[in-house]
């Protein structure tokens, strides 16, 4: 088949993935509704869920432009590459998977991270389909330090880009709360169960499922968790505020006063370790 076809129907079905919004959210409104739980201050929040994306479609090709630009010049080290056909791009989607696992542990690990991009997708007391579009712009701009070990082994970059693309409309489906538990694929799949899961704020839940499409990573590396309680959703610090700015600087405004409180040693281990490291108390004199 010809590499064009390939990459148009990786493309179409990122496409498609990512659609599921149009169908999953009135499905949601209803069940909302019906449950008494479409309330005002709901339908703030969602709003404030759906703010990033004006936003992360404006820069959304320069962040394009950017990775295959990086992927490119780290491609043309490589002695070799991968041609695009059905198996490469299965195996392709397989090892995005794998740094997509390391990629969004590093953003729930390292504070900075975490501050710039990755709190803001966590901020919301609520989850439903708009929770899918809470995505700091800044992510786009961070993914080329995560995946351009793929082109160095071979991949082409348009490639990466294409089943990156599919990794991440796949996750959008999996932002409700109107399915329950899928007793067949949640011990292997990402589904709306385990991302539950990985949105809780109650300590058995945090740092959970870090898989984007499979949860075999999480499985090998002791990150899994299956859904036994009913989810507390949101930051362990909640920001209280359904505004935009404080959506998109919340956590960003919190690491900035730490670092100013902090001598040059502690603000270093803040900035790299995680959210919830304190600096050690001094001893007593």
């Amino acid at each position: 088949m010809p590499e064009s076809t390939i990459l148009t129907v990786l493309f179409a079905a990122a496409a498609i993935l990512a659609g599921a919004f149009l169908v999953i959210l009135p499905i949601e409104l209803i069940w909302l509704r019906r449950r008494g739980a479409l309330t005002w201050a709901r339908l703030k929040e969602m709003l404030a869920s759906a703010s990033p994306t004006a936003i992360a479609l404006l820069v959304e090709g320069v962040s394009v432009a950017l990775a295959l630009a990086v992927f490119g010049a780290v491609a043309e080290l490589s002695p070799w590459e991968i041609p695009i056909t059905w198996w490469s791009a299965l195996l392709g989607l397989i090892a995005v998977d794998f740094l997509y696992y390391w990629d969004h542990r590093a953003g729930h690990r390292i504070r900075l991270y975490w501050a710039v991009s990755h709190s803001v997708h966590h901020s919301s007391p609520h989850y439903d389909q708009t929770t899918g579009l809470r995505v700091s712009f800044v992510d786009g701009f961070i993914a080329p330090l995560f995946y351009w070990p793929l082109a160095l082994i071979g991949f082409p970059p348009i490639l990466i880009v294409a089943v990156f693309a599919v990794s991440i409309a796949y996750q959008q489906w999996i932002h409700t709360e109107a399915i329950g538990k899928l007793r067949w694929l949640d011990p292997w799949l990402n589904t709306p169960s385990n991302h539950r899961v990985h949105h809780g704020s109650q300590p058995g839940y945090l740092d959970k499922n870090y898989g984007g499409v499979l949860m075999i990573w999480d499985r090998l590396f002791g990150t899994y968790t299956a859904e036994t309680e009913p989810v507390r959703f949101g930051l362990t610090r909640p920001i209280e505020s359904a505004n935009p700015w404080v959506v998109h600087t919340a956590e960003l405004t919190r690491l900035a006063k730490d670092l100013q409180a902090s001598t040059p040693a502690v603000a270093w281990s803040r900035l790299w370790r995680g959210p919830e490291w304190c600096a050690p108390a001094r001893p007593p004199v």
